[in-house]
C-alpha cells in the first residue's frame, strides 16, 4: 500500500494506483476529457492535472502513479488557471453551437467549461472543418473534434480496425481517416464504437428523425416500425424515467403516441432467423464436419462488412439468412402487405435499432425484394427514437402500457436475447436441438455460452453429435479467432460473432454514458425478459408457425430462399 495526502486527506491505496483512481477512492473527482481506462491513458487533453508539492510542473492524473508521501492538490489556485486556460485553449477550435448539438446536456467537454465557469475565449477561434459524407451512416464534424484520440485508440485497441489516425502537427494536429482514404473506402465496419466513445459531438449518428418526420405526414404511407430486442434494454436511460416504469408497453405506447400505424417487435423475425438460420446449421452440418470449417452468424451486419473485407476467402462460411432487421422489412411488404390488402410502395417500414451499422445494410444490394425500394426505409438508433420522443413532448411514464401489434408482433425468449452477445447462438441451439432430438430441451441447457468475456467455446452433445460453439463478441477478439481457426489451433462447427463489446446491448446506437461501458447492465434486462416469456423456443411462436403455414411453407424453401436469405451473388 502507498501513502500518500490529496487535498489534506491521507489516502491509502495499492501500489501502481493512479492519482485520478486514489483521489476518486475518497470521493475527489478530478475532471478529464481523454480519459478510457485501459483504451486512452496519454494525458492529452490535460483537464486532469494536479500540483504535486516540491514539483513546479503540475503532473496528469489519469497516467501517472502515487507515490509513497506525496501531497496533491486538485483543485488549487495554481490547478484551476492551468485547467482553465488548457479547456479554454480546446474550445478555441471547437464549434460552441452547444444547442444544436446532439450532445448538448451530455458533453463532457460542455460540463467542464460550465464547472470552470468559462463564458469568454480569450484566444482567437480558429475552428477547423473538413468535408465528410453526409450519407454515410455516422458522422464526423471536424469542428468539434478535441483531439482527444479516444477514437483513435477504440478503434483499434477493442476493434482493431485502424480506421482512425493522427494527422500533421502542432496546433494543426487533427484525426481524421487513416491513410488519407475516404471513410466509404476505408475497411470501417460502421460498429459504431467510436461515436460512443467520442466525449462530445465530433461523431454522430446520420440523423433520419427528419425523414420519419416526412412520412408520418404523407397520409398515403402506411408507417410500420420495428423495435429490435436491445433497445428496450436502454431506451429510457436518457428519459429520466424511474426503472419501474421503463417497460416494453410504456415504450410501445409511446411510438404509439408518435403516431406509427403498426408498432410490431424485431423479436418476430428475430424468431424467423433462428427457424431459417437453425435448418441451415443443420443443413451443413456434414460440410461443417468433412471442412473443419464452422458456419457463422450472419446477424451483426458490422460483424459481416469485416469479414468481406478482412476475411473476404471465408465470407462464404457466413449463413446466408438475412438480419432480423432484414427479414422484417421482406415480410412487411409481402406477407404483411397482402394481409391488409396494399401493395408494397404504400408501406413505409421504420427500424428502430441499437446500431449504427443497421443504417448501411438497409442500403446493401439484395435488400429489396419486392421491387419497391428498400425492404427497410428508415433506420434510426435508439438514441434517434429518444429524440423523436422528446421532439412530440411524449412522457411515456404518463401513459398506459400497450401490446405490440399483430401479426408481426410476438416474440418468444429465445428472440429478446438476441440483444446479448451469446444470444442468437442460445436461441439457435434451443430450437436445433429440439429438431434433433424430437422435444424441447430446458431452456436454460445452453446457458454456458453467455459472458462478458469477449470469446467463449462450448461443446452440446445434441442427440450425439457434438456441437462446438464459439461465441465471440469485439472485432479484435473476432479476428483473433478467425486467425486460430485459419492455423488450426481451434475448430469449431457454429460461431456467433457481434461487434460490439457485450453484444448489441453495447451497440453504437444506444444511448451513451460517458466513460462507462453499459453493456453488463442492460444484458440482465434481457435474459429477465426471457425468463418472463410464455414460450421461449422460437419454433413454438404462434405467429412464425402461422407465417409458415400460409405463405412461407416450410424453413429453407424456395420462397423462404427468395425472401429472407441473400442471394450468392451478395454472399462475398
Amino acid at each position: 500500500m502507498v501513502n500518500l495526502t490529496i487535498d489534506g486527506r491521507c489516502v491509502s491505496v495499492p501500489e501502481g494506483t493512479t492519482i485520478m483512481k486514489a483521489a476518486a477512492s475518497v470521493g475527489i473527482m478530478i475532471p478529464h476529457l481523454c480519459f478510457l481506462e485501459e483504451i486512452n491513458e496519454i494525458g492529452a487533453c490535460k483537464v486532469c492535472v494536479v500540483e504535486m508539492q516540491g514539483k513546479i510542473k503540475l503532473i496528469t492524473a489519469c497516467n501517472n502513479p502515487v507515490e509513497e508521501g506525496m501531497v496533491l492538490y486538485t483543485n488549487s489556485p495554481k490547478v484551476r488557471s492551468v485547467r482553465r486556460t488548457n479547456v479554454e485553449l480546446i474550445l478555441s477550435q471547437h464549434d460552441c453551437s452547444c444547442a444544436t448539438c446532439v450532445r448538448s446536456g451530455n458533453c463532457n467537454l460542455q460540463k467542464i467549461a460550465n464547472d470552470l465557469g468559462i463564458i469568454d475565449i480569450p484566444f482567437k477561434k480558429e475552428v477547423p472543418s473538413a468535408p465528410w459524407n453526409q450519407d454515410f451512416p455516422f458522422i464526423k464534424d471536424a469542428g468539434k473534434c478535441i483531439k482527444c484520440m479516444r477514437c483513435v485508440q477504440v478503434c483499434d485497441k477493442i476493434q482493431d480496425l485502424h480506421i482512425w489516425d493522427v494527422q500533421n502537427t502542432g496546433s494543426r494536429t487533427t484525426v481524421d481517416v487513416a491513410m488519407n482514404r475516404c471513410i466509404e473506402d476505408s475497411d470501417c465496419s460502421t460498429c459504431g464504437q467510436c461515436v460512443t466513445h467520442c466525449p462530445t459531438g465530433a461523431l454522430r449518428e446520420r440523423n433520419d428523425v427528419p425523414e420519419v418526420f416526412k412520412v408520418l405526414a404523407d397520409p398515403d404511407k402506411i408507417t410500420v416500425v420495428q423495435v429490435a430486442p436491445a433497445v428496450r434494454s436502454a431506451w429510457a436511460e436518457d428519459m429520466n424515467m424511474p426503472e419501474e416504469m421503463a417497460t416494453e408497453g410504456r415504450m410501445i405506447a409511446a411510438l404509439k403516441q408518435v403516431g406509427f400505424d403498426y408498432v410490431f417487435d424485431t423479436n418476430f423475425s428475430a424468431d424467423l432467423t433462428i427457424m431459417e438460420e437453425g435448418y441451415e446449421l443443420l443443413k451443413r452440418m456434414d460440410n461443417i464436419k468433412e471442412t473443419g470449417l464452422p458456419m457463422f452468424t450472419s446477424c451483426c451486419p458490422a460483424w459481416v462488412k469485416f469479414m468481406k473485407s478482412q476475411y473476404p476467402k471465408y465470407a462464404d462460411r457466413l449463413s446466408s439468412a438475412k438480419s432480423p432487421q432484414q427479414m422484417f422489412g421482406a415480410i412487411s411488404k409481402t406477407y404483411f402487405a397482402e394481409k391488409i390488402g396494399v401493395t408494397p410502395d404504400k408501406i413505409c417500414c421504420i427500424s428502430i435499432m441499437p446500431c449504427i451499422a443497421k443504417k448501411g445494410e438497409a442500403a446493401l444490394p439484395g435488400m429489396d425484394v419486392t421491387g419497391t425500394g428498400p425492404d427497410v426505409d428508415i433506420v434510426l438508433t435508439t438514441r434517434e427514437m429518444v429524440r423523436l420522443l422528446k421532439a412530440e413532448h411524449i412522457l411515456p411514464e404518463l401513459l398506459l402500457e400497450e401490446k405490440f401489434d399483430s401479426p408481426l408482433g410476438e416474440g418468444t425468449g429465445a428472440a429478446v436475447i438476441f440483444g446479448t452477445t451469446g444470444g442468437v447462438m442460445e436461441a439457435a441451439l434451443r430450437t436445433a436441438a429440439a429438431v434433433l432430438e424430437g422435444a424441447n430441451s430446458n431452456p436454460e441447457k445452453f446457458n454456458d455460452v453467455r459472458g462478458n468475456e469477449g470469446r467463449r467455446e462450448v461443446t452440446y452433445h445434441v442427440n450425439g453429435i457434438p456441437i462446438r460453439t464459439c461465441t465471440v463478441s469485439g472485432l479484435k477478439n473476432a479476428r483473433m479467432m478467425m486467425d486460430d481457426i485459419i492455423n488450426g489451433k481451434v475448430i469449431y462447427d457454429f460461431v456467433e460473432v457481434m461487434a460490439c463489446p457485450g453484444g448489441c446491448v453495447g451497440g453504437g446506437g444506444q444511448p451513451i454514458k460517458d466513460g462507462v461501458e453499459m453493456a453488463t447492465e442492460r444484458a440482465p434486462k434481457l435474459y429477465e425478459l426471457d425468463k418472463r416469456r410464455n414460450v421461449r423456443f422460437s419454433h413454438e411462436n404462434p405467429e412464425i408457425k402461422k407465417l409458415y403455414a400460409d405463405f412461407l411453407g416450410e424453413p429453407l424453401s424456395e420462397k423462404s430462399h427468395e425472401l429472407l436469405h441473400v442471394h450468392e451473388e451478395h454472399l462475398v
